[in-house]
């Protein structure tokens, strides 16, 4: 009798167990499996909702980094002119610049080989790039310049542009697009109304200043190297 009562203490003792932990397994998959998920969409749809608010917990690398850009309501999500005809025009997707090229061309032909080139925040080469590295490469492959590298530090170099009617091809532009930083974007005036910039939406691309977004958000140019360079 005590055989069997202890056998079947043992029975109940094993299976109690046996229950404990399948619950907790059970439990934990679903409670940390659950939770992970939620988190990852909190952190999209909340803290992490845009580049802008991301970006602010790393404010103090500002001065090494970007401090990005914002996507503000009204932004375009469509190109708002035709990138191709653009790259058809000049006609030097595969060309390659010799010493007779002028300084617009070698220019041109730069910002080309980056046209659909990712954005990626602090991203420095084609793999992907942000605003301000970009124009630093295009300036730095075509001119030998040196811009420092935030779109608020490139904004303290060169001459002063305050009118859109006053740009020329090669001048740096800026937008206010972010709260935390003025100014918050940079591209490269190409002509026509025209620039190139690293977009968070479309990677590098061509804009138009005239595009509403842009306008409103304008804050200036500046002039790089001396008049008529190009």
């Amino acid at each position: 009798m005590r055989g069997i009562n202890r056998v079947t203490y043992l029975v109940i003792i094993i299976s109690a167990a046996l229950y404990f932990y399948g619950c907790s397994s059970s439990s934990g998959t679903s409670r940390y499996g659950n939770s992970s998920g939620e988190d990852n969409s909190d952190e999209r749809n909340g803290r992490f909702s845009s580049d802008e608010d991301e970006r602010s917990i790393t404010a103090g690398e500002d001065k090494f980094v970007e401090a990005g850009w914002e996507e503000a309501d009204g932004m375009p999500t469509e190109e708002d002119v035709n990138v191709s005809e653009i790259v058809e025009k000049y006609n030097s997707t595969d060309a390659e610049y010799n010493t007779n090229s002028s300084v617009r061309e070698k220019m041109l032909m730069n910002i080309i080989k980056y046209l659909d080139t990712p954005y990626k925040y602090g991203g420095t080469s084609n793999n992907g790039i942000d605003c301000s590295a970009f124009t630093q490469n295009i300036f730095k492959s075509t001119l030998s310049v040196d811009l420092l590298r935030s779109a608020s530090e490139q904004y303290t170099q060169g001459e002063i542009v305050s009118n859109v009617a006053d740009l020329q091809f090669g001048d740096l532009v800026f937008f206010d697009t972010q709260r935390s930083s003025r100014p918050g974007h940079v591209g490269i005036y190409i002509g026509d109304g025209l620039f190139a910039h690293a977009s968070t939406k479309k990677g590098v691309t061509i804009s138009s200043l005239g595009h509403s977004y842009y306008q409103s958000r304008f804050m200036g140019g500046r002039r790089i190297k001396e008049e008529g360079i190009f």
